[in-house]
């Protein structure tokens, strides 16, 4: 069967504005989460992983109401046009993004005002914020395609989702190139009160103890926002119209741990089960896993790990780097990869001695060797596990 390979890519992420950034920060181990004052419960200081607005400032004025999670997901798209060499006239051309609290940061801000019954004063733009697909939709009028858009909310792995979708539509037929990606702006009052009302969240003040990967002491994730896009196609029209191919999504697999709203499967047989439908009988250099700080998610993480890999393969996490960017954060977990295939690194698991851990192969310090399969897990809220292994050009064959 013709491959699914991948031909661009875009992202703006914490101090991230495109992928010489974003290499940067991965190679050297830096982490580029801020303080930010009077966001946590009673008004207390949290660790967050924001975007610089000049990052996601566009020049057309038509754009200034949309809400930001959305003019994020454009300034990513158009960096991964631009890369992939789309022209904006692709005939069967879909777009697929998920997001997992789309325009919250809107909806509270609106809140206020419709709280207080002034109607007038309640913006225009309101409808388009409350709506999630507002992000899909935006993408498609600002590179002007306007073949086939879904928006998925599949919780944190929304934006791999868009990618198993995307492969299926590409395998049968009905598009010629798929733009997938996850966008999410989840740095607001409810988002940050839920969680740190479940206890997932981190309470440290200190950016070096806060959202630890791979360490029993740490109290939690670090919230981020951030959007990333990948441009999908199959390798024939890749080859046809010379693109240049940064991967190849090899496997990718997903399933529900099929329980409460309120709960994780906490054996990791789930996990397991996609992380081997992912990778079938190939072993990846190295596993890009989810591990955020979180004490389950990471402990099914190291249990899949044990079951599957031991000590054979190295495990690293980036969110050390970047914070838990809630739906985009699997599309930053690729793009992490990309760049590791096409410059032969494996990125270091920042902040963490591996408290708990020590049996884990966990990278601490940057590996430079060629990287021919990286293997993606991801876990979302509302139970799904979704897995990808990923492979360059020539390790794919």
């Amino acid at each position: 069967m013709d491959r699914v390979v991948i031909t661009g890519y875009g992202l703006k992420a914490p101090g991230i504005g495109n992928k010489i950034h974003f290499r940067d920060i991965l190679e050297n181990g830096v982490c580029t989460q801020q303080l930010v004052s009077g966001l946590g419960p009673n008004g207390s200081d949290i660790i967050c992983g924001r975007i610089d607005d000049e990052l996601i400032s566009l020049p057309d004025r038509k754009y200034r109401y949309y809400p930001r999670v959305a003019r994020m997901a454009i300034a990513a798209s158009e960096e991964a046009a631009e890369m992939a060499g789309l022209k904006g006239d692709e005939q069967q051309a879909g777009i697929i993004m998920g997001t997992s609290v789309g325009g919250l940061k809107e909806i509270e801000e609106y809140a206020l005002i419709s709280g207080s019954r002034q109607y007038r004063k309640f913006p225009i733009s309101g409808a388009g914020a409350g709506n999630p697909h507002s992000i899909t939709a935006a993408i498609s009028q600002h590179l002007g395609i306007k073949g086939q858009a879904f928006t998925l909310s599949t919780g944190c792995t929304a934006g791999v989702d868009a990618m198993m979708m995307g492969k299926l539509l590409l395998e049968s037929g009905q598009c010629e190139i798929c733009i997938v990606g996850g966008s999410d702006a989840p740095i607001t009052v409810g988002s940050v009160y839920s969680f740190m009302r479940l206890g997932a969240m981190s309470r440290e003040t200190d950016i070096s103890s806060a959202g630890v990967p791979f360490s029993l002491r740490s109290d939690g994730f670090v919230v981020s926002e951030a959007a990333a896009v990948l441009v999908m196609e199959l390798e024939s029209r890749a080859k046809r119209r010379g693109a240049r191919i940064y991967g190849v999504l090899t496997g990718i697999h997903s399933n529900n741990d099929g329980l409460s709203i309120f709960e994780s499967d906490t054996t990791g047989q789930n996990m397991i089960a996609a992380m081997k439908g992912a990778v079938g009988g190939i072993q990846p250099t190295y596993v890009n896993s989810q591990a955020l700080g979180m004490k389950v998610n990471d402990q099914v993480e190291a249990i899949t790990h044990r079951a599957l890999f031991g000590s054979s393969v190295p495990i690293t996490s980036i969110k050390g780097n970047i914070g838990h960017s809630f739906a985009s954060i699997g599309s930053l977990q690729v793009i992490s990869a990309l760049l590791s295939m096409e410059y032969g690194f494996i990125p270091p698991t920042i902040k963490t001695e591996g408290d708990g851990y020590e049996d884990l192969p966990i990278v601490k310090s940057v590996r430079y060797e060629t990287v021919n399969h990286v293997a993606i897990t991801t876990h979302g809220y509302g139970g799904n596990n979704t897995c990808l292994l990923l492979s360059n050009s020539q390790g794919a064959n």
